[in-house]
């Protein structure tokens, strides 16, 4: 029997991504609700007690409602995919970022609660957390996170703010960085998730296109232990080594593009991450090049999906 899929939220701007990547899906079968049924509670409760896999597409308070639909039914069959930011940093959630460690994979396959990552968090941790591990990366090293993402990571308001001239809250400019008290909901998450010790410094940015992503982590090489690009490199090209997902590039490939675009991977699934800089400089500059709502979301999702239908 097909495995049973609910998307819970399917019209939004995530849902929607998803339900495009399993529109031809033959092995599972998608359960759907018409978008005048979205505030349908009883017709919501029935579809997340009779999916397998339920992704919530949903609102912070509205995702924790529909973990609770299944807990108050006592539901222990309906695994669930979290998108949103409720429970990304829960003990008893497993991350969904399987390049995460050696170990990530087998967890989210065997997992019955699932944290889908943030767009912003996935090209920070994935970053950081391999350098902290190593010992290369102090967890108190003052880091400066600046990103730069597409519109749609805003969800429906800011596209609609961006794309409709007539709206009253329309956003005529190509760049602008918010989140001004430096406490975007994404740092939590990427400070549990790299273990670090001190709050990094976090500057994210919309840019007027619609899809990509570019996440900068700079950092000082006297800082780090050993103090050299090579070892940053080598630390990061061994702990993705073996996956199909997430790209390093060298610093002798990285430093000689002409520019990184935040566009280059959109509508792709995969990660590319630069090093760049020299130890004449003594600097490094990392950088995670993503689709927001490729890797960033829906791909994520999908590539969770996937891993937990192998169980």
């Amino acid at each position: 029997m097909q495995p049973k899929i609910f998307i819970d939220g399917e019209h939004g701007t995530t849902g929607l991504q998803i339900r495009q990547r399993l529109a031809d899906r033959s092995d599972i079968s998608v359960l759907s609700m018409p978008h005048e049924e979205r505030r349908n509670l009883e017709k919501r409760r029935e579809m997340l007690l009779s999916a397998d896999v339920a992704i919530l597409c949903l609102p912070d308070d509205a995702s924790r409602e529909a973990v609770q639909i299944l807990k108050d039914a006592g539901n222990s069959t309906t695994r669930v995919i979290d998108t949103s930011t409720a429970h990304r940093s829960h003990p008893e959630w497993v991350y969904g970022f399987a390049e995460f460690d050696a170990g990530q994979r087998e967890k989210i396959i065997g997992a019955s609660r699932v944290s889908n990552p943030g767009c912003y968090s996935t090209g920070a941790i994935a970053l950081i957390k391999p350098l902290i591990d190593s010992g290369i990366l102090p967890a108190d090293y003052p880091i400066t996170i600046n990103a730069v993402s597409g519109y749609t990571g805003g969800g429906k308001q800011m596209i609609a703010q961006v794309e409709d001239a007539d709206h009253e809250q329309h956003i005529a400019a190509v760049f602008f960085e918010y989140a001004m008290k430096l406490e975007h909901k994404h740092v939590p998450e990427i400070i549990a998730h790299c273990n670090l010790t001190k709050r990094p410094l976090f500057t994210p940015s919309v840019a007027r296109f619609p899809q990509g992503m570019l996440v900068n982590v700079p950092l000082h090489l006297d800082g780090l232990k050993g103090g050299a690009i090579a070892s940053v490199h080598s630390t990061l090209a061994d702990h993705y080594a073996g996956q199909n997902i997430v790209e390093v590039v060298a610093p002798e490939d990285a430093n000689v593009l002409a520019r990184i675009e935040p566009e280059a991977l959109a509508g792709q699934d995969i990660m590319r991450l630069y090093i760049c800089g020299s130890d004449e400089t003594g600097h490094v500059n990392l950088v995670a090049q993503l689709d927001n709502l490729g890797k960033g979301a829906s791909g994520a999702a999908v590539q969770n999906l996937d891993l937990m239908l192998k169980a």
